[in-house]
């Protein structure tokens, strides 16, 4: 069958997945952690082939932490699987009963979006998150990972799969697209594909936008900043930048720009240059920023126009007059994924957390926290950047949409537009 034959056959399901209750969908998630856990050695030597093909071709160290899938990374998602079965149905809401005339009742419940195209980087971890996000919340999804983790992605859907059909979910409910070829193809789905999310570089995430009509939601860079204010414990700066950087580098909410204001930065970048000198963090920084490092750490001398997003243990650093430049700089320069001010000024952390125009906006405090698993969301399908239709980590809420539910008996609209009846709109 050609992608589109398989993606009308979802979308045909895609209700009565919708209409499932939510303890059949806790069984099936539940299945499928067992499944996982039982079978963890056949996705560990599909991993290890995916490795050792990455290491033969010379792929990057950054990106091959990635591509990584071991006994750590199955608990953090079988705990991802745990939360989610614990979290409460995100289908089924009412969030607004009206009646619009006596007897004319209506309801506004929230309902799975539908049919959901997930592109996403080589992270094995990843195609476990968004499937079993996307099952919780009653969503056929059609996924496509990197081809860097072809062997193990394939194992994984596998697994998570036959868990689910076995537990009484309808075998459409999941579909796994493998060949490169096959994008294009699902790009062109836009009567069956009710929502993309691409996750990877701006160059893909802009592809994917342009070549379908497909609504998208996503974020493309991951350039965080964290601002060392003038009013800064710098102890806990060094604490929280470290972290930022080195926690996992190659993540899209890792800091990769530390702006510092000009009269903390001589006393404070020495600090610095050691803390990350210890942690063997890469330093490139504009020549004034640089020079008050003195003889702390080794860094290389860039211009702002430079600055980028490293997924390494590399970040950039460049000092701002103050607080009001430092969130035009952010603004400016960033992606506006996630951003921290470090301050013990009240003041200086409510403008900055109200001027910084980002999904997540932090004070004194990682921008590793970034991430629908720490958030309590169950892991998530990505983080989006947008405004609409869901911004920073996007988990159960931002997986499901609503439609408006009107019940009446014979009420017809000719009496109220002749007078006959009017409307009370009373709030129930």
């Amino acid at each position: 069958m050609t992608v589109r034959e398989d993606v009308l056959k979802m979308k045909m399901v895609a209700p009565y997945l919708a209409s499932t209750p939510r303890e059949q969908r806790d069984t099936a998630l539940e299945a499928v952690a067992r499944a996982l856990a039982t079978k963890a050695d056949e996705v560990f030597a599909a991993n290890a082939r995916d490795l050792a093909a990455a290491e033969e071709s010379g792929v990057a160290q950054s990106i091959v932490q990635r591509l990584r899938f071991d006994e750590h990374k199955l608990e953090d998602v079988l705990a991802g699987i745990r939360q989610l079965v614990d979290l409460p149905d995100p289908t089924g809401r009412t969030t607004l009963l009206r009646e619009l005339d006596e007897g004319l009742v209506l309801r506004r419940v929230t309902c799975p979006i539908g049919v959901i195209g997930v592109i996403f980087e080589a992270r094995p971890d990843a195609l476990v998150q968004i499937s079993t996000l996307c099952l919780k919340s009653g969503n056929c999804a059609v996924l496509k990972g990197g081809s860097e983790t072809a062997e193990t992605n394939r194992a994984l859907f596998g697994i998570i799969h036959d868990a689910a059909v076995e537990a009484g979910l309808p075998e459409a409910c999941l579909l796994q697209v493998e060949a490169h070829a096959e994008i294009d193809e699902l790009l062109a789905c836009d009567d069956c594909v009710d929502l993309l999310i691409p996750r990877g570089s701006n160059a893909f995430v802009r592809y994917i936008m342009d070549h379908t009509k497909i609504p998208v939601m996503g974020h493309a860079d991951g350039i965080c900043h964290i601002y060392v204010d003038a009013a800064a414990d710098f102890d806990l700066a060094c604490r929280v930048i470290v972290d930022a950087k080195t926690q996992y580098p190659a993540a899209c909410n890792a800091v990769e720009t530390i702006l510092v204001a000009r009269t903390a930065a001589p006393a404070f970048l020495p600090k610095l240059g050691t803390a990350l000198a210890e942690a063997n963090v890469g330093v490139r920084a504009t020549e004034e920023a640089g020079a008050l490092f003195g003889e702390s750490c080794a860094w290389e001398a860039v211009e702002v126009a430079d600055f980028r997003e490293y997924l390494e243990c590399t970040l950039s650093v460049n000092l701002v007059d103050d607080l009001a430049q430092a969130c035009a700089f952010v603004n400016e320069h960033g992606s506006h994924h996630t951003d921290c001010i470090i301050t013990e000024d009240d003041e200086a952390a409510d403008m900055f957390m109200r001027l910084v125009d980002s999904a997540g906006v932090y004070r004194n405090c990682s921008t590793r926290f970034a991430d629908g698993f720490r958030y309590g969301f169950g892991a998530e399908v990505g983080i989006s950047t947008a405004k609409v239709h869901a911004r920073g980590p996007v988990g159960l809420e931002g997986l499901v949409t609503y439609k408006y539910l009107l019940e009446g008996h014979g009420h017809i609209v000719g009496d109220y537009a002749t007078g006959k009846r009017t409307f009370t709109h009373r709030d129930l």
